[in-house]
């Protein structure tokens, strides 16, 4: 049985992630910084017949993701991929930025990323098999989005990140992809709608909107939708995939 682990797993397309590749046949671990939720995603899949442990990992923390990545090879037996979907979001407009934060959004968003990259780079070399690393970057990494500042260069920097990566990587078996996900309804993209609807005086249904409203399909995505895609590049069929990142959503940003 292959083994995934995905971060921020608990909740919104981690949790999505998570079910979707065990009904793939993965044994998944399931982490994320709240351990009541990760254990919760963990317990559904495994009365769903599937395997799933929950581990506690705050991915700003080096240590943690390689302590994570670790406990699930002792727990589970191996490991093959990884998903580094752990990822915050807020409001910023350019010239109201602080230092604070800056250093929350990039230390989860970037960092988070880079640990989770290196960590199992390290476990795959060392297991010999090759294996997947994919990781969260958005529709926002593609296009500038107003008042987005961090956030847009976070989701920019993973696509760095990832082509960088896959070339390092590649003679090892590694593929390294991302996944570039819209307007999707999550808990963290209803946060940041309720701040934008907030700070114009509208309603949380006003501040959807501004988000969807250039979506090609008119609609917002389901957190099932974007797992799919990483099922594709967790999967066999895409093999011939190293460096690129999969665009989910809906028909916004065109590349």
């Amino acid at each position: 049985m292959k083994v995934a682990l995905v971060t921020g797993g608990g909740q919104g397309i981690g949790e999505a992630i998570c079910k979707r590749l065990s009904k793939d046949g993965f044994a998944v671990s399931v982490t994320d910084l709240n351990l009541d939720q990760a254990k919760r995603v963990a317990d559904e899949i495994n009365i769903d017949g599937g395997k799933a442990i929950a581990l506690q990992v705050n991915v700003a923390k080096r240590n943690e993701i390689f302590s994570a990545v670790d406990e699930t090879v002792k727990q589970l037996g191996d490991f093959h991929v990884i998903v580094n979907n752990a990822g915050v979001a807020q409001p910023t407009p350019i010239d109201e930025i602080t230092e604070e934060q800056y250093d929350f959004i990039f230390n989860i968003n970037v960092a988070g990323v880079l640990w989770g990259i290196q960590a199992a780079s390290k476990k795959l070399k060392e297991l010999g098999h090759g294996g997947r690393i994919i990781s969260a970057s958005s529709q926002a990494g593609v296009v500038g989005n107003p008042e987005l500042t961090l956030y847009c260069g976070s989701k920019f920097a993973v696509r760095g990140m990832t082509q960088t990566a896959a070339k390092d990587l590649a003679a090892y078996g590694i593929n390294v992809t991302a996944f570039a996900p819209g307007i999707v309804k999550t808990p963290m993209m209803f946060g940041v709608a309720h701040e934008v609807a907030q700070a114009a005086g509208e309603s949380d249904e006003w501040g959807m909107n501004q988000f969807a409203k250039n979506v090609t399909q008119g609609r917002l995505s389901e957190p099932e939708e974007v797992a799919a895609g990483v099922s594709f590049l967790a999967g066999p069929d895409s093999e011939i995939m190293t460096g690129q990142t999969l665009i989910i959503d809906g028909g916004m940003a065109f590349n």
